[in-house]
């Protein structure tokens, strides 16, 4: 039995702290902290596995310093916002722990997120003796695997792959965000980016999309963006022709987005209002639902996948694998809606691997450098089953 330190205590960190706790003889001891320790205890009553509760601030790394000294974990699981990455993997560092997140590191002051900050870590886990292990939920994370569980079983070498984020539920709210709205408005009102040919392309704010016929849902219009798993697929799948990265939006959402973003609701500058300094798109998130509290009346389901391309042999091959998942079915389990769920999950389950010594070494890893064998099969047992479908 191993102990594990849980940073964040939002829709993400309330599943995988519940996850862990119905995996005993692996996280013998959980502690979760956040900012708002009353979210914490919430959680922690409302279970019959003891879960210790912390405060603590995760953009000051002394403070985390401080907390991983006293709870002395394994391995400590970031689910907090990525603006918090390197403060904790700092703190990391510090105490020679393994560190985990599920979302690459962004600065709070630009729209921008890529993986170089935390990459650059490499040597200095390395030379601790320590793994970062990046990108574990579900896209980045499942999507990551599935690309290279067909690499591993069903090709020769792969041209194109198309990573498929479709979510058909409903949860009643006029416009809400399925995760942290500061961080989900940000990622999509950026430019669209994919690699192709070589070269990365950019193309404007949800202006290419097309309709795809998702399994167990139908039709849905999805949208390109431009996704951290992109980067390290790229790298560690040899010889794309091209990679994009797609998401489904009802049009109610894309007509609220572009009304908030004319009125400069989504801007991330500060902005003076009667005397006082505000970043709009933060006012906006104080106003939005609590991603944590849609799970309620949710309804329908989510579909994620890859569609892969390329040889076996001298056989075209081209391979759809997927997870359905069903909103009403997670909160059920674990009080949570689909999004926090298929994140959480995997969270999970690959902080199991690496305390288990399944997954490991010494620097900074994402999870595709991995076999990813035993994280499928986990992922049957857990509640995130796996389809191979064959176009």
């Amino acid at each position: 039995m191993g102990k594990v330190l849980i940073i964040g205590a939002g829709g993400v960190g309330n599943v995988v702290v519940r996850k862990c706790a119905m995996v005993p003889d692996v996280f013998g001891e959980i502690c979760l902290a956040s900012r708002t320790v009353s979210k914490c205890e919430a959680i922690a009553r409302d279970m019959d596995f003891p879960v210790r509760t912390e405060k603590v601030d995760a953009d000051d790394p002394a403070q985390v310093i401080q907390l991983i000294r006293s709870f002395k974990p394994d391995l400590v699981v970031n689910v907090a916002l990525p603006y918090q990455d390197l403060s904790i993997m700092d703190a990391c560092l510090e105490t020679k722990t393994h560190y985990m997140d599920t979302a690459n590191y962004e600065p709070p002051n630009e729209a921008k997120f890529c993986y170089k900050w935390q990459w650059d870590y490499r040597e200095r886990f390395k030379e601790k003796g320590i793994m970062a292990l990046l990108g574990c939920g579900f896209d980045p994370g499942v999507t990551n695997i599935f690309c290279a569980y067909a690499k591993k079983h069903f090709f020769d070498s792969i041209r194109f792959i198309d990573i498929m984020d479709c979510n058909a539920g409903s949860h009643g709210h006029p416009f809400a965000t399925n995760f942290n709205p500061e961080i989900n408005i940000r990622e999509i009102t950026q430019k669209g980016k994919y690699w192709e040919d070589g070269a990365w392309r950019e193309v404007a704010p949800l202006s290419v999309h097309k309709t795809f016929d998702f399994p167990e849902i139908g039709p849905k219009e999805m949208y390109l963006l431009y996704h951290e798993e992109l980067e390290s697929l790229v790298n560690n799948i040899p010889g794309l022709s091209r990679i994009r990265f797609w998401m489904t939006f009802g049009q109610e959402y894309i007509t609220h987005l572009r009304v908030l973003e004319n009125v400069g609701m989504t801007r991330i500058d500060p902005v003076n209002f009667e005397g006082h300094e505000i970043v709009p798109l933060k006012f906006l998130k104080a106003l939005l639902p609590e991603p944590s509290s849609l799970g309620v009346n949710y309804t329908g389901k989510t579909n994620i996948g890859c569609m892969i391309e390329g040889t076996k042999g001298k056989k075209d091959v081209i391979k759809y694998i997927y997870n359905v998942c069903d909103h009403a079915e997670c909160y059920r389990e674990v009080k949570a809606q689909a999004i926090s769920y298929t994140t959480g999950v995997p969270a999970m389950i690959g902080a199991m691997l690496v305390m288990t010594g399944v997954w490991k070494g010494a620097g900074v890893f994402n999870v595709e450098e991995f076999d990813p064998d035993p994280f499928m099969a986990k992922l049957n047992e857990h509640g995130l089953p796996w389809v191979v479908k064959e176009l």
